[in-house]
């Protein structure tokens, strides 16, 4: 692998890139699925389930019983049962942290001002499939939606052949989520979003996905509401001359075994610290792992070793980036935290590897991608919760305001809202 500087925008354009701009065939294809859905319902769910996933899919296997906590601990080993039960106690410990009370307060004339919080009445998380199990985005989805009080979640996840993983049935059971379907892609959005015979359509729609699901987010948003584009995995990390560049290269290699992997980079000042992790990446045979054609065709097309001349330099590039989680394996983190603003996740030091953010320390893995950290934010509690805005006003505040609100109101040229102001002073 070559080193590119980081002053050479054109070699750094793709992982500069910003927007959501997925090919046109697939931005007309999903919306021939969803209007295909929206129009015939499970019909149309089950013929692209049966062309995209499983020839043999009938719409009996659409909705998929939520297994009973006691017969769901025998689905996976005792292990795995624990690990989920420590993800679960730190997911929820993380994001209950989140709770905000509802704003009220009085002003001196007696107006009253309150902005309240309520939780969604349904929300639909969705759980990507592949040769990835990923049930822990059971507990990213489902589990804060859960504690914010949303009265029905429901879980969206592609059919494998053979049934759904076990795994994926304990998650759902441990997060006592209350509808499960077998349905992934386009199809599966499109459902949620408008509603099935058999599913009933939710408030909004959250999880990753790839470039097929993530465009159906985007299309059917205003009919639903959604969390964010998180598209494929990206990945920036930035390290000094004192990381460990096994500990780089495998932040690259474990980001690559994710299926349409879209921007891998590592940035350095230090050139013989990124020289050293090309030189694992080129004599590392990563196809005799397991995927590694997927690993070896993502690196090979997708990742950038950045060597940046100063520090300000680190900083532009991560500014530019914006990647969906940012590595520090450097020696003195709090000095750049200050200066960054443009992250979906933050992984500081040797011992977090963005596996632990995927897995167990409680954080959501769930961020926004394709550059849109710039303006979005990971999924938290308030994707969950709605707020509203209420005002009192006093007759005092009333009197004292109708001929200033009556004023702008012409300015505007709208005179039946100077009126409805003027009429309450009798003018």
């Amino acid at each position: 692998m070559n080193v590119v500087s980081a002053s050479d925008r054109q070699a750094l354009a793709r992982i500069f890139r910003r927007g959501w701009s997925p090919a046109a065939d697939v931005v007309s294809k999903v919306a021939e699925i969803l209007a295909a859905v929206r129009a015939t319902g499970d019909a149309a769910v089950v013929e692209c389930a049966r062309r995209f996933d499983d020839p043999g899919f009938e719409l009996a296997g659409l909705r998929v019983p939520v297994p009973a906590r006691d017969r769901a601990r025998d689905l996976v080993s005792a292990d795995v049962a624990k690990a989920f039960a420590l993800a679960k106690e730190r997911v929820t410990r993380f994001h209950e942290r989140q709770r905000q009370a509802d704003l009220s307060y009085a002003a001196e004339d007696g107006s009253r001002y309150g902005l309240h919080r309520r939780p969604l009445g349904s929300i639909a998380a969705y759980v990507p499939g592949g040769v990835a199990t990923l049930a822990s985005a059971v507990l990213m989805g489902a589990l804060p939606a859960k504690i914010a009080g949303v009265a029905r979640v429901v879980v969206l996840t592609p059919p494998r052949s053979g049934g759904l993983h076990p795994a994926l049935l304990f998650a759902c059971s441990l997060c006592e989520v209350d509808e499960l379907y077998a349905v992934g892609g386009a199809h599966a959005i499109a459902a949620a979003a408008y509603g099935t015979e058999t599913i009933a359509p939710v408030e909004k729609i959250v999880g990753p996905g790839g470039v097929w699901t993530t465009e159906a987010k985007r299309q059917v948003f205003g009919i639903c509401g959604i969390d964010a584009l998180a598209g494929p995995s990206e990945v920036l990390v930035v390290a000094d001359d004192g990381a460990n560049s096994e500990y780089v290269a495998g932040e690259l290699l474990a980001q690559a075994e994710h299926a349409g992997a879209s921007r891998l980079a590592v940035l350095s000042e230090s050139r013989p610290l990124l020289e050293a992790v090309a030189q694992l990446l080129d004599t590392l045979d990563v196809r005799t792992l397991e995927r590694g054609q997927v690993i070896g065709d993502a690196i090979d097309r997708e990742c950038l070793l950045v060597h940046a001349g100063s520090r300000d330099e680190v900083f532009d590039v991560i500014d530019r980036f914006a990647p969906a989680a940012l590595c520090l394996q450097v020696r003195d983190a709090s000095e750049y935290l200050p200066r960054i603003g443009r992250a979906g996740a933050i992984f500081v030091g040797d011992s977090t590897p963005l596996a632990c953010g995927d897995y167990l320390a409680g954080i959501n893995h769930v961020v926004p991608t394709a550059g849109t950290a710039r303006f979005s934010s990971g999924l938290s509690l308030s994707d969950f919760v709605r707020s509203f805005s209420v005002l009192e006003n006093s007759e005092e505040r009333m009197a004292g305001d109708a001929q200033a609100i009556a004023d702008l109101a012409d300015l505007d040229g709208l005179p039946q809202h100077a009126q409805t102001a003027r009429m309450r002073r009798g003018i």
